[in-house]
């Protein structure tokens, strides 16, 4: 097995008023939030997801069923904290994740130095380890018309 393993994530969230917004950890003031059985944060859901990948764990939904009433509403950065746990057990360490976010509104960019900070300290990595880029779908699509939020996520690990 070579000592190098990437993995990849995807997630979308539905925007609905009446929701708060979790995103990288923090809670953005907007009047839609993302719909899910957790907090719905999806930036922590992709970084999961490609985590999990790259050890050959699986998803997040795998160990992290929406259908356990004990996930209900919980703190994404919960979840990730176990996924590091996870990673680091099974003998992996963080190279580096590289994100981006799809979001029409509101600009994410303002509030990726803050989601770089929880983030790191939740992983306990270097925030130089963490890439967070956000775009729009220029008003295309589920993104564009502000019915959703989707994310994407590369990790690298390494064997320690």
């Amino acid at each position: 097995m070579t000592p190098f393993r990437i993995g990849f994530g995807y997630d979308v969230h539905q925007l609905q008023v009446g929701y708060d917004f979790w995103l990288g950890g923090i809670k953005l003031e907007h009047e839609k939030g993302a719909v899910g059985h957790s907090d719905a944060d999806v930036l922590i859901h992709v970084i999961c997801d490609a985590l999990l990948g790259a050890a050959n764990m699986r998803n997040i939904g795998y160990h992290f069923s929406d259908k356990d009433p004990k996930y209900k509403g919980i703190d994404s950065k919960v979840l990730l904290g176990e996924v590091m746990k996870m990673i680091r057990e099974a003998g992996y360490e963080v190279g580096n994740i590289d994100t981006t976010v799809c979001l029409q509104v509101p600009k994410v960019n303002p509030f990726i130095p803050e989601m770089k900070t929880c983030l790191s300290q939740v992983m306990n990595v270097a925030e130089g380890d963490i890439s967070i880029k956000a775009t729009t779908s220029e008003w295309l699509g589920f993104v564009g018309r502000e019915e959703g939020i989707s994310a994407y996520c590369t990790a690298l690990i390494y064997k320690v």
